[in-house]
C-alpha cells in the first residue's frame, strides 16, 4: 500500500489516541478540531520557548514514511552523546505514590518522537523527557523494547480506526471528558444519560454561542476586509461598520449586498459562515468549511436510505412539533374559560393528529396528519391576536410565496431567519442538508433543514411574533411595503424582525431532557448533533424537547 492510500500519522494524533480513541477518531478521521483556552495556552507556552545556549533545537519538524509518522518535536537535546526528544507540558505530571510519572498520552507522544529522531537522524536515542511546567518537574521516559512495542500497537490501532466509518464508543473514564475540547461535539454526558435516564448529566456543552451574527440588509452595501475585521460600506453617507471577525459566528447578506473575495477568505479562515438571503428572508446559499465530513455523511446516507429509519424519525419529529403547537395554544387560554371554549375547536385536529401518528403506515400519511394539524394551529393562532393590534396585521389565511398580507410577510421572514440558523447548526454538525427524512426534496429548500425547523418554529418565531404583535411593536405602514400582489417588510421592518429573532437566539431556557440551561442558538446546534447520533450508534435523545 502506498503513502497515498495510507498517509502518515501525526504524532499529536497518537497523543489523542492514548487519551481517548473517540477523540482520535473525531480529530483525525472526521477532522473536527476545536481550539479551546487550554489549547491556546499551550501554544503560548511553546511560542515562548527559544533555543538555549546548550544548542537545543526547538520546534523541529520530522517525517519518516517507513515509520508512517510525521510531527514537530518541541526540542531535541544531546545528553551523554545521545540525542533525546524534549516535550513541554503546561500541566502537572502524574503521581504514582510519591513518584512523578508521565501521563500515558504524553508518554506515547515522546516515544513516537524518539522513534522519529532515531530513524531520521540515524543516531541512537535512549530516552525522552517531558517537562511539566505546573509543578516544575521533568519525567524521563525510556525508549526501550516495551516502548517500541507500545508505539507499534498504537500505530496499528490508529490505522484500523482510520479505515472505519464507525465512531468508537464514549470512553468509560468520565474524568477524561471534563478536560476534552471536543466534548461539545462528542456529547459524552448526553450519551450516558440516554443509556441511564436517571443519571444527572455533567454540563460539558457550552451555554452560549461563540459569537454574534452580522446582518447586512441595506441595498448596495459592500462587505470588505480590513486586517482581521469585516467592514460594511454603505452606498450612502452612513458611516462604515467595522467588526472584528473573532466576534462573529455568521455573516448574513440580505438582498443585493456584496462581499469581496478578501472578506470571504477571512470568514473562511475563522469559520464564520456566510449566508445569502433574499430581501424577503428566503435562504439562497451558504458558504462554510466542509472538511472532514465524509464519514459523517456516509453514515447519514446509509441511515436515511432506510425507510424504517426515516419513518421512525419522522414520527418522533411530527409528534414533537404538533405537541408543542398544542401546548402553546392551550397555555395561552389557561385560566380563561371563554378563551378555552373558543380555542377548543382548533385544538381538536391537533389532538386527532397526535393520536394517529403512532400507527401511521408511511411518511405520506404523517404529512397528511401534520398538514391537518397545521390548519387547526394557524386558526388557533389567529385567536391569540389581541384587540389592540391594528386590523392590517391580523391573520386570515396562510400565504407563502408570495405573502399576501402583513402577518404572512413577517411570519415568512422570521421563518427565513430560522431556516438560516438551522442551516448553520446542521453544517456545524457535519450533516448534509439536502438529505432529510420527513420533507420531500425541492429545488428551493433543503429537506433536512425543513425537518429540524419543525422543532423550533413555535418557540423561536411563532411565540416571538405573537408577543411582539400584542405589544404593538409593529406599524402597518413604515414596517411594510404592500402592493396588490405581494407584501414584504421594509428596511425598518426587517431590522425589527432581525432584532427580535437575534434576541430570542440569545435567550436561555432549561432543556427538558438533558436538564441544563443553554441559549436557543446553542439548542439548535445541540439538536442537530443529537440527530446525528440517531444513526451513529447512540440514539434516543433527538426531538424530545417540548414546550412546558
Amino acid at each position: 500500500m502506498n503513502s497515498h492510500d495510507n498517509p502518515s500519522l501525526r504524532v499529536m494524533s497518537l497523543h489523542a489516541l492514548a487519551y481517548c480513541q473517540r477523540l482520535f477518531y473525531l480529530e483525525e478521521v472526521e477532522e473536527i478540531r476545536v481550539a479551546d483556552d487550554r489549547v491556546y495556552a499551550g501554544r503560548e507556552l511553546h511560542s515562548s520557548l527559544e533555543a538555549d545556549e546548550e544548542g537545543e533545537q526547538t520546534q523541529l519538524e520530522m517525517a519518516d514514511p517507513a515509520l508512517g509518522l510525521v510531527g514537530k518535536v518541541d526540542a531535541i537535546r544531546r545528553r551523554d552523546g545521545s540525542l533525546l526528544p524534549y516535550e513541554h507540558k503546561r500541566g502537572r505530571c502524574q503521581k504514582e505514590g510519591k513518584t512523578a510519572t508521565a501521563w500515558p498520552s504524553d508518554r506515547l507522544q515522546v516515544i513516537a518522537y524518539a522513534a522519529l529522531i532515531q530513524s531520521v537522524m540515524g543516531q541512537p536515542v535512549a530516552e525522552g523527557r517531558i517537562r511539566y511546567h505546573a509543578d516544575n518537574t521533568t519525567v524521563r521516559v525510556p525508549f526501550d523494547d516495551a516502548a517500541r512495542q507500545d508505539l507499534a500497537d498504537a500505530i496499528a490501532t490508529a490505522r484500523r480506526l482510520r479505515e472505519s466509518t464507525e465512531r468508537p464508543p464514549v470512553t468509560e473514564n468520565e474524568r477524561l471528558c471534563v478536560h476534552c475540547s471536543l466534548a461539545p461535539v462528542c456529547l459524552p454526558e448526553e450519551v450516558r444519560q440516554a443509556e441511564h435516564p436517571e443519571r444527572e448529566p455533567l454540563r460539558l456543552f457550552p451555554p452560549d454561542r461563540d459569537g454574534t451574527s452580522l446582518h447586512v440588509i441595506k441595498p448596495g452595501a459592500h462587505v470588505g476586509r480590513s486586517g482581521e475585521s469585516l467592514v460594511v460600506h454603505s452606498p450612502d453617507d452612513t458611516p462604515d461598520v467595522k467588526r472584528p471577525v473573532r466576534e462573529l459566528e455568521a455573516l448574513l447578506l440580505h438582498g443585493p449586498a456584496q462581499i469581496s473575495t478578501q472578506a470571504l477568505n477571512l470568514c473562511s479562515e475563522h469559520d464564520v459562515a456566510v449566508h445569502w438571503l433574499t430581501t424577503s428572508g428566503r435562504h439562497i446559499a451558504s458558504l462554510t468549511s466542509t472538511a472532514g465530513q465524509v464519514q459523517r455523511r456516509l453514515r447519514q446516507y446509509r441511515a436515511l436510505a432506510d425507510e424504517a429509519t426515516c419513518l421512525r424519525l419522522a414520527k418522533v419529529l411530527a409528534s414533537a412539533k404538533i405537541e408543542s403547537q398544542h401546548r402553546y395554544l392551550l397555555r395561552t387560554s389557561r385560566g380563561d374559560e371563554h378563551a378555552r371554549e373558543t380555542m377548543l375547536p382548533h385544538l381538536v385536529p391537533l389532538r386527532s393528529a397526535l393520536a394517529s401518528i403512532k400507527d401511521a403506515p408511511d411518511r405520506d400519511s404523517l404529512r397528511g396528519f401534520e398538514g391537518s394539524a397545521a390548519v387547526g394551529y394557524f386558526q388557533g393562532l389567529a385567536q391569540l391576536i389581541g384587540p389592540t393590534v391594528p386590523e392590517p396585521l391580523h391573520y386570515s389565511t396562510r400565504s407563502r410565496r408570495p405573502p399576501l398580507d402583513r402577518f404572512n410577510a413577517v411570519l415568512s421572514f422570521g421563518y427565513g431567519l430560522l431556516h438560516t440558523a438551522v442551516m448553520r447548526a446542521i453544517l456545524a454538525a457535519g450533516l448534509e442538508p439536502s438529505l432529510g427524512f420527513f420533507h420531500t426534496p425541492r429545488s428551493a429548500a433543503y429537506p433536512l433543514v425543513l425537518d429540524l425547523m419543525e422543532l423550533f418554529r413555535v418557540p423561536l418565531w411563532d411565540m416571538v411574533l405573537m408577543g411582539s404583535l400584542n405589544r404593538n411593536q409593529w406599524d402597518p405602514d413604515p414596517d411594510f411595503v404592500a402592493t396588490k400582489g405581494k407584501v414584504w417588510l421594509s428596511d425598518a421592518g426587517r431590522r425589527k424582525a432581525i432584532g427580535l429573532f437575534e434576541a430570542r437566539l440569545d435567550e436561555t431556557w432549561k432543556h427538558p431532557v438533558v436538564g441544563y440551561s443553554l441559549s436557543y442558538s446553542r439548542t439548535l446546534e445541540l439538536e442537530a448533533r443529537l440527530l446525528e447520533k440517531e444513526w451513529s450508534g447512540e440514539p434516543g435523545l433527538f426531538a424530545r424537547l417540548r414546550l412546558r
